[in-house]
């Protein structure tokens, strides 16, 4: 048996290597790697030695010859193949470990030069890989360190590898190549190319959105179903998650999730890691029914159950702090479809045991002093599928402090409703629009979400708050974008705000500062609004 390897990547490469030569196999190699190998002392064999002629052009040319190709794809079933190996003096290539040039970690450095990734661009890997993969049912083709283990597994075993990992490790090939292929796509999509700028150091701007997408994702698992009974679905995940995203979870306890509670899951953990402060999301069909910061997981959650005990019940709840024994007494009370934090202590788990069927899930949160989208566990872009195509759009990632606001009225918010304000803004831009959302201490007071009409959601986010028997009196008012008249204005007046912030941005924003004036309420204006459909 007949073993290639030419790695970039070279993690683990030398052990591997060592196994396959005590059980027999003839090591073949190129360049960086045949040199290591050798240097470990394994007798290995350059491929320049097979195919009689050296590597060229800086090493763009080594691996693309006959005897190569024609070993990796020759069929060992068909005479006529083995008869033109044998007429041209090739050996067959069992086994080919590749990993492919690091483009992707290349052109994700700060600087990368175009030459840079043009050179990372790898040609002879990617075609062997396709060679050995096409011929999965006679070559296994390695193309990650994670493997080596499987593979070793069963030529210890049996001295061969299954159909099964084969075709196993073939598919694996051909992912691997499409997330390759992908990633060198969007690059170069979305490179600005300047004729007159090219040069060996030239960095090339790089357009936000690629002339081509190739997202990739990778299957978690089968859904029992989707939003209804008769839909089928599954869950994907980045091929490269964010830290702290929900799919980077691990469920301790509980049934299978449903798409619905995943939906769910992840409108309550993207709102619940927006808070510094100890918080409770609490989540019904897509909304945040009750949000409030405390002191600790036990504290925050009665708030913001408090808001709409009604809806609460089979929600999603989410804290961006560990759950104890005694907040864990307190949320078992109710039903609970999942609970998400960042860790469950053995006192609260203690607890859930006897609610078997509560999904409890573990995300670890990234550090909030993260720079980057990536580095808070935020999506960079959202996309939302239409017919036969795709919208995407940066994400809502958008922060807001006390220097952002513009008050615009004679009456000055205190600095305790300034602070509530912020909280308030923060809550509206995870509620469906349109988005009214009183609060008061840190707290939800009442929601109006998804409404055709802003004044009906503010209708009913007063309703609610009467149902939860919760005063509106003194408190403040979100609006995710500006009121076209100043109806809306009074509504959430007439129900006891005394504070509230929009965008700001209207035709009529005049007449709705000269209401608040009017009505002897303070405004203030962000600059930014928070549509989410």
């Amino acid at each position: 048996m007949n073993a290639l390897l030419s790695v970039s990547d070279k993690t683990g490469i030398v052990e591997f290597a060592q196994a396959l030569h005590a059980l027999g196999i003839k090591l073949l190699s190129t360049g960086g790697t045949a040199k290591l190998l050798a240097d470990k002392g394994l007798p290995v064999t350059e491929v320049a030695e097979v195919t009689q002629f050296p590597e060229m052009l800086d090493g763009r040319v080594k691996t693309l010859h006959p005897k190569v190709h024609g070993g990796l794809l020759a069929r060992r079933e068909l005479p006529e193949h083995m008869a033109a190996l044998k007429a041209h003096g090739i050996d067959t290539i069992d086994l080919l470990v590749v990993n492919l040039y690091p483009f992707e970690s290349t052109v994700a450095k700060a600087g990368c030069t175009l030459a840079d990734a043009i050179e990372n661009i790898d040609i002879g890997g990617p075609a062997m890989v396709r060679s050995a993969a096409k011929n999965w049912k006679d070559v296994g083709v390695l193309t990650d360190a994670s493997q080596y283990p499987a593979v070793l597994e069963e030529l210890k075993a049996s001295g061969k590898l299954s159909d099964k990992l084969r075709f196993a490790l073939s598919v694996a090939a051909f992912n691997r190549i499409a997330q390759y292929d992908g990633a060198i796509s969007d690059y170069l999509s979305s490179v600005s190319f300047e004729e007159d700028k090219l040069s060996e150091t030239y960095v090339p701007a790089r357009a936000q959105f690629a002339g081509q997408s190739n997202g990739i994702f990778t299957k978690v698992q089968d859904l029992r179903y989707g939003e209804n009974a008769h839909q089928q679905a599954a869950l994907y995940r980045d091929l490269h998650p964010a830290p702290g995203s929900l799919v980077t979870g691990v469920q301790l306890q509980g049934k299978e999730l449903s798409y619905n509670n995943i939906a769910d899951a992840d409108a309550a953990w993207e709102c619940v890691k927006s808070f510094e402060a100890p918080a409770c999301v609490i989540v019904k069909h897509a909304n945040p029914c009750g949000v409030a910061v405390g002191l600790d997981a036990l504290d925050s959650y009665g708030k913001a159950f408090q808001t709409d005990p009604t809806s609460a019940f089979g929600g999603i709840i989410a804290f961006n702090r560990p759950v104890d024994g005694k907040a864990a007494q307190q949320i078992s009370k109710q039903f609970v479809e999942v609970l998400m934090a960042p860790d469950f202590t053995a006192e609260a788990l203690e607890v859930f045991k006897a609610k078997a069927n509560v999904r409890l899930l573990k995300i670890a949160l990234p550090a909030h002093g993260g720079t980057t989208d990536w580095q808070r566990g935020r999506n960079a872009m959202d996309a939302k599928r239409i017919g036969s195509g795709l919208l995407l759009q940066t994400a809502d990632n958008q922060e807001l402090s006390l220097i952002d606001l513009k008050v615009v009225t004679k009456k000055q918010p205190t600095l305790e409703e300034m602070e509530d304000l912020l909280f308030a803004w923060k809550v509206a831009k995870y509620v469906k629009s349109n988005a009214i959302v009183f609060c008061k201490g840190g707290m939800t007071m009442g929601v109006g979400a998804g409404q055709m009409s802003r004044l009906d959601s503010a209708r009913i986010a007063s309703i609610k708050a009467g149902h939860a028997n919760l005063s509106l009196q003194g408190t403040v008012v979100a609006s995710d974008a500006f009121f076209p008249f100043r109806d809306g204005l009074d509504v959430v007046v007439d129900a006891g705000a005394t504070c509230v912030i929009q965008p700001g941005g209207s035709m009529r924003d005049n007449e709705v500062i000269d209401a608040a004036n009017e009505r002897g309420v303070s405004m203030v204006f962000s600059g930014v609004r928070h549509f989410r459909h």
